[in-house]
């Protein structure tokens, strides 16, 4: 079933691009025709290659691995970050600092270094310092919390990334593109879709088209998160119902072996025993003869 159709498509104003001057070759597969002097995008194209990052967006989802949002644009920074909400991935609204991914080792220092100052509140050492030594810390926290807070739980390298507007997050994909990282991203008539895996070709600047857009791509991740969850939940109720059986399996066996090891005591105690008894007929009989000779 597709994510979505035409006509939501179109009331969103996804199917304006740029101006003719400004278009881009590459993207003229996408290109239905021209209208005063403005490029209109193929919104059946559209539909199909957002069923594609979709899909595709929703396995990575579901295989446990974090997708990083990216949206800088003034357009998309509340949207993004208003419908990632419960969803737990990582997203970057503010500027995009060179090296987040390339040299991402660095970055979480930045991060450890954030939490150690929110563990020095908590223990209160912060107390001990004088107050302008206070300030420039919680002056450095806040800015540290405004680039990385959005990724602070980000542990590794992202195993996809989304994009709106991928001129504007040049470096981003880029970046990317060093590291092997797929790209999906919102391409309008003035990009390059050859430099992103998934391209979904949209109006990467109208509010509403971008809204539609990161909802239908962000909707996909919570439902593979939510089928991950209920196949885990699954298969520990599978091994519980294992372990049952097992254990109902090795009762009447332990039962058995025990049965059996009674019956060879028992053997063995009875062949033991009428020996005994043998030699202890024999003495009287030896000693009955040797009585009589001596009266003779």
């Amino acid at each position: 079933m597709p994510k979505t159709n035409f006509k939501e498509l179109l009331e969103a104003g996804a199917h304006f691009g740029h101006l003719k001057r400004k278009w881009n070759p590459a993207m003229a597969p996408y290109i239905f025709m021209e209208r005063n002097d403005i490029h209109i995008i193929d919104l059946n194209k559209t539909v199909v290659k957002i069923d594609e990052a979709a899909s595709a967006i929703k396995q990575i989802a579901k295989s446990g691995k974090k997708i990083l949002f990216v949206a800088t644009k003034k357009q998309a920074k509340e949207i993004v970050s208003e419908k990632l909400q419960g969803a737990n991935m990582p997203y970057v609204t503010e500027r995009w600092l060179g090296g987040m991914l390339t040299n991402f080792p660095t970055i979480r220092k930045a991060i450890k270094k954030m939490n150690t100052i929110d563990k020095m509140k908590t223990n209160g050492t912060l107390d001990v310092l004088s107050k302008r030594e206070q300030l420039q810390i919680a002056r450095k926290r806040d800015k540290l919390e405004k680039t990385l807070g959005s990724i602070s739980e980000l542990t590794r390298l992202p195993a996809a990334m989304f994009v709106v507007d991928i001129n504007k997050e040049h470096i981003a994909v880029r970046e990317a593109q060093r590291l092997n990282i797929p790209v999906f991203a919102m391409v309008d008539t003035n990009s390059d879709p050859n430099l992103v895996e998934f391209p979904i070709p949209a109006n990467d600047d109208a509010t509403a088209s971008i809204s539609l857009i990161t909802e239908i791509m962000i909707s996909s991740v919570k439902e593979g998160l939510a089928e991950r969850k209920a196949e885990r939940e699954k298969n520990a109720e599978n091994k519980k119902s294992a372990k049952k059986v097992e254990t109902k399996e090795e009762t009447p066996s332990a039962k058995e072996d025990v049965k059996a090891e009674v019956k060879v005591e028992v053997k063995d105690a009875a062949k033991k025993a009428p020996a005994k008894k043998a030699v202890v007929k024999k003495a009287p009989a030896k000693k009955a003869p040797a009585k009589k000779e001596d009266k003779e």
